[in-house]
């Protein structure tokens, strides 16, 4: 049975309230950490928007009168930028619980953005492995197939190889029992895990080098997804 709920999260972040509001109110920012998208501050979504302080979004009422909303509040602090984040809305305790897992690893990746690769844009590379991959097993075969050591951590330097893809040599700088999370030199490579949401794995990147071809890097990285999980 579903039930309000709310996510709450405060994190430091290593930028100015500029910054933090470029990257959470802006196209080309959001694309750098989260997913492409635009906000147009005289939509009726947007509910409060005030520049370098709050922001708000409401999205339109699904069936049965159900919206979720986001409000992000920024402060100065101490050495850079406190960010107050909350996103309510109707889930059950479990929905619930795994989205506050998603955005701990998007706010975790919004925070390596700003520290990594501050006012960069980014291309966003975005495939789905099969439906055979919406399953518990499926997560150790992704890790297995990356190359990556069983004792792998935060923290632990790894060259990464897909077939048919570039070796990718970067840290771990995130990983959870369904993401990863691998920092390049030139880009932020994210692997979410969603069989408990009954759905497949994907791979998110955020790509600030110059130059990508992005229908041509997603094709590779859904053929290796697809030959994965064949």
């Amino acid at each position: 049975m579903s039930g309000e709920f709310e996510v709450r999260r405060e994190v430091a972040l290593p930028a100015t309230p500029e910054q933090v509001w470029a990257a959470v109110a802006t196209g080309p920012g959001l694309t750098a950490w989260f997913m492409p998208m635009e906000l147009d501050p005289a939509s009726d979504t947007v509910t409060a928007w005030e520049p370098g302080s709050r922001l708000a979004v409401r999205t339109p009422a699904a069936e049965g009168g159900a919206a979720q909303t986001f409000e992000y509040r920024i402060e100065p602090g101490t050495d850079g930028t406190v960010l107050r984040f909350v996103h309510g809305g109707l889930a059950t305790d479990e929905l619930a619980g795994i989205t506050g897992r998603g955005w701990d690893m998007y706010l975790h990746t919004l925070a390596q953005y700003l520290r990594h690769f501050p006012g960069r844009t980014a291309t966003y590379i975005e495939a789905e492995a099969p439906q055979s991959s919406a399953d518990a097993s499926a997560w150790p075969v992704l890790l297995r197939a990356l190359g990556l050591p069983e004792a792998v951590g935060p923290g632990d330097a790894v060259r990464v190889t897909p077939d048919g893809l570039e070796p990718l040599a970067g840290t771990v700088d995130y990983l959870a029992a369904d993401f990863l999370g691998i920092r390049t030199s030139d880009a932020l490579y994210r692997f979410h895990g969603r069989a408990a949401l009954g759905m497949t794995i994907a791979v998110g990147h955020h790509l600030y080098r110059d130059g990508v071809d992005p229908e041509r890097t997603t094709r590779a990285w859904q053929t290796w997804l697809d030959g994965v999980f064949a």
